[in-house]
């Protein structure tokens, strides 16, 4: 059963979508799509592999071309992706400028994920409803995201905000 999570940013998302993956059942797959490039990266990165230490989880760390997972990994076990957030980024942003096709190509390989790895859960972050106007790149990207988002809602069986640790049911049910 795949699991879409979205809620703001330091809310729970990672915690609870652990606990769902774990009760998929095994193998365990994490996959990582962060790719740090400060400190606070770093940071979030080590409070995430401590908080999965002792879980079972195999990380795959994929920041690009989330597809290529499959071609690592056992399409039956358990997949968490922690975060789509990251992974448009990866894919929109690069030192050469913006990818403008990068969230419509995303939203087609994550929703083609889920098809082969049923048993996946995803998480978003809610970024895009405040009032605030940001620049083009900024507003491309949360745009993008939020086509992501509802691409993936449509397509996975479970969708779930988590705001300050509570988990709301938006269409399905609650996995734990």
């Amino acid at each position: 059963m795949s699991t879409f999570i979205s809620g703001g940013c330091k809310n729970g998302k990672s915690f609870y979508a652990q606990r769902i993956a774990k009760a998929g059942g095994q193998p365990l797959y994490y996959i990582a799509t962060m790719i740090p490039h400060d400190a606070e990266d770093d940071a979030r990165i080590l409070r995430h592999q401590r908080e999965r230490a002792g879980w079972g989880f195999e990380t795959l760390e994929c920041g690009a071309d989330i597809l290529t997972c499959l071609d690592r990994a056992d399409p039956n076990g358990s997949f968490l992706l922690d975060s789509v957030t990251a992974l448009l980024s990866n894919e929109m942003f690069s030192a050469s400028g913006m990818n403008e096709e990068a969230p419509e190509k995303l939203a087609r390989e994550l929703t083609e994920f889920v098809r082969r790895a049923p048993k996946t859960v995803l998480v978003s972050d809610y970024i895009y409803s405040d009032a605030n106007l940001y620049d083009d790149w900024t507003e491309a990207y949360r745009t993008g995201l939020a086509r992501i988002d509802r691409a993936l809602a449509r397509a996975c069986d479970n969708v779930l905000e988590v705001v300050h640790g509570i988990v709301i049911p938006h269409k399905g049910v609650l996995p734990l």
